[in-house]
């Protein structure tokens, strides 16, 4: 039997960390998904503050802990802490990880466009937990990335900190994407991974009667992508089938 996929995760602090575990029990065998946490613990949703928590440093100190696991790849777990960097930032980001952990490697924020575009989603609607300025940031990246993307609703809800983020239900997460939501909108992205979502993607797709992305869920397939080695995973909404 071959070994399980050996996606490495730098998460920022706390938030929806026990997401992962989850995955990991629901598929014995298929992945894992083991978490180091970088700096930045309740991180504020602030602009200046991500661009801290996802500085060089702070991601490099984490890939040398990762190292001793074996990652088949490594994913930057932090949506914000990405995009704050713009499309070309991002990129020198997960490049910067890639050397230092001899891997490929990505982030949250690049596998919600490359989500997109392998779904041929080009219209969406934006759920962000984040303050306004923080998530026209995200706005932007969607913008620049080049993959015809069209933002036809985009909501913000100013959650101030990733641990308040953690604390949200299944309903209230459900209300928030369909609050966000354009009748025209192919799939509605929801870009936080402080925000638990793994235990309810199809729940949510069937609410919604379209295709969602969460941050958790398309960082998972990501890694999985960068690694070469994708999968069909029960639970998981469209990205998985």
């Amino acid at each position: 039997m071959p070994l399980p996929l050996n996606i490495g995760l730098l998460y920022p602090g706390l938030g929806a960390d026990d997401d992962f575990p989850y995955l990991e029990s629901a598929h014995p065998g298929l992945l894992s998904l083991p978490l180091v946490r970088t700096a930045g613990g309740d991180v504020a949703h602030l602009v200046d503050e991500l661009l801290a928590v996802g500085g060089t440093e702070n991601l490099l100190a984490g890939v040398s802990e990762l190292q001793s696991l074996h990652p088949d790849a490594v994913m930057w777990a932090c949506t914000s802490g990405s995009f704050v960097y713009g499309w070309a930032g991002a990129h020198v980001q997960a490049d910067e990880v890639a050397e230092a952990a001899g891997v490929p490697a990505s982030s949250t924020s690049i596998a919600f466009a490359e989500a997109c575009r392998a779904l041929n989603v080009t219209s969406v609607a934006v759920a962000a937990s984040y303050p306004d300025d923080l998530a026209q940031h995200f706005r932007r990246f969607l913008d620049d990335c080049g993959f015809g993307i069209e933002v036809l609703s985009f909501t913000s809800n100013d959650i101030a900190t990733a641990g308040e983020v953690g604390l949200l239900g299944r309903d209230e997460v459900i209300a928030m994407a369909k609050a966000a939501d354009h009748p025209d909108a192919q799939a509605v992205l929801i870009p936080d991974t402080a925000m638990h979502s793994l235990r309810w993607i199809d729940d949510l797709e069937r609410e919604l009667g379209k295709i969602v992305l969460t941050a958790n869920q398309v960082t998972v397939w990501e890694g999985l992508r960068i690694a070469g080695r994708p999968l069909k995973l029960d639970g998981l909404g469209t990205l998985f089938r």
